[in-house]
């Protein structure tokens, strides 16, 4: 890890443009679609009210653009000039956010902070810019073509998944050509409603368009061997907020910028204190339209337990959980990814239950056993040492009866 972190007001970017919460939505709109950014502060009189999102923005398509700002905006994290760089990826990435005000001692606007002005920082972080792509990239599950509607994109999934990176668009021979982002979404929003200029007459409205027309490209793209540091100068160099891992000239993974900033979490100057699972950061992404507020409080208690097991054989830091439901209703089947960073590694899993519980007890169970695996081929290699990540076992705290019933019999069904 870096000796020294840099600071919140070291990376952000001074004078920022803002709304009052009484403007409209299109004027928000137009400063991001003009800047190319996805949030921006909300201000009264110097002083921050909150900050307004362009994915708020479009999950609310029904709401008319004269509507005020006030409506839609939402609470930023506390951000203040001397915070350190891990401590300001993790309040972006608790947040869901790109970017955070930077205030000061009476809550006036000084700055801007951005995913993108701590990628900048990034290759000169040492340990963390020296980690492969192959280690934290996300393997590809919705790629578009260039002849596909742009009315496919404002599914819940697409919207879901665009929130996180851009989507890659191939040719027929699924070579990649291009991406379409948060940005290029609010293209396509702004646009008038006629056709684009590369699709046939006769649609009558822009959901029509093909995807080609509203794509960026080039794509950025790097092979999985690139490193972290090398990634984030690509990605500063030409502004962009991902990068494509291909093999050849087809897609398999994209790396984000949460991706390379998951890297920093836990992180800073000094000893790193261990032993204390409250200290793992956990981002559990997919469920932000869930309005059952028991949903998050039975994850916890699973991802609590999961822990508690891993701990055993490494240091957790971040757990990274991206949840993709296959229905509306709670006990729906469900895909869950994971990614756990560590002292020492990143391992990932992907599962899929007949219920969230369900696949998120498999997916933890295999992340486990994959520590394991490595903690075992360490102490065959003769090391000779403890592995320094681990911990002394931890007793299981008894839990949710029914809940541990209904994840029993849906992950050992030969079990009474």
């Amino acid at each position: 890890m870096a000796e020294r972190w840099p600071t919140a007001a070291e990376m952000m970017t001074a004078r920022p443009l803002s709304v009052s919460p009484d403007a409209p939505l299109s004027q928000a709109l137009g400063v991001m679609r003009t800047r190319r950014i996805h949030e921006v502060p909300v201000v009264r009189q110097r002083r921050v009210l909150g900050m307004v999102t362009f994915d708020a923005i479009a999950r609310r398509t029904n709401v008319p653009l004269a509507t005020k700002v006030s409506h839609l905006m939402l609470l930023p994290p506390i951000v203040t000039p001397t915070t350190p760089f891990a401590e300001v990826v993790e309040a972006l990435l608790a947040a869901g956010l790109r970017a955070a005000p930077v205030t000061g001692a009476k809550n006036e606007l000084l700055g801007v902070v951005s995913r993108t002005d701590l990628v900048a920082a990034l290759p000169d972080l040492g340990a963390v810019a020296a980690h492969r792509l192959s280690e934290v990239m996300e393997p590809l599950t919705l790629v578009l073509s260039e002849g596909d509607p742009c009315g496919n994109l404002l599914g819940q999934d697409q919207l879901r998944q665009i929130e996180n990176h851009p989507l890659p668009v191939v040719d027929r021979k699924g070579r990649i050509t291009g991406a379409v982002g948060v940005a290029d979404l609010g293209e396509l929003l702004w646009r008038p409603q006629s056709p684009g200029h590369r699709d046939a007459g006769g649609k009558d409205s822009v959901y029509g368009v093909q995807i080609r027309s509203i794509m960026h490209t080039p794509p950025l793209t790097a092979t999985a061997s690139t490193t972290a540091g090398a990634a984030a100068q690509l990605m500063t160099r030409q502004r962009v907020s991902s990068v494509f891992v291909v093999d050849g000239s087809r897609p398999v993974g994209v790396v984000s910028q949460a991706d390379l900033l998951g890297l920093a979490v836990g992180g800073g100057p000094g000893p790193r204190e261990r032993g204390a699972l409250g200290d793992v950061f956990v981002q559990v992404q997919g469920l932000r339209g869930s309005s059952d507020p028991a949903v998050l409080a039975d994850i916890d208690r699973v991802v609590a337990r999961g822990l508690r097991r891993i701990a055993r054989q490494v240091h957790p830091v971040m757990l990274n959980l991206r949840v993709s439901p296959h229905a509306s209703h709670r006990s729906g089947e469900a895909t869950v990814e994971g990614r756990l960073y560590t002292d020492r590694a990143i391992y990932y899993a992907s599962r899929t239950g007949w219920n969230l519980y369900a696949a998120l007890t498999d997916l933890l169970d295999e992340v486990e056993r994959q520590t394991r695996r490595v903690k075992e081929e360490r102490g065959r290699r003769g090391h000779g040492r403890r592995d320094r990540g681990s911990f002394p076992p931890v007793e299981e705290s008894p839990g949710d009866a029914d809940l541990e019933r209904q994840i029993r019999s849906a992950t050992r069904p030969d079990e009474d």
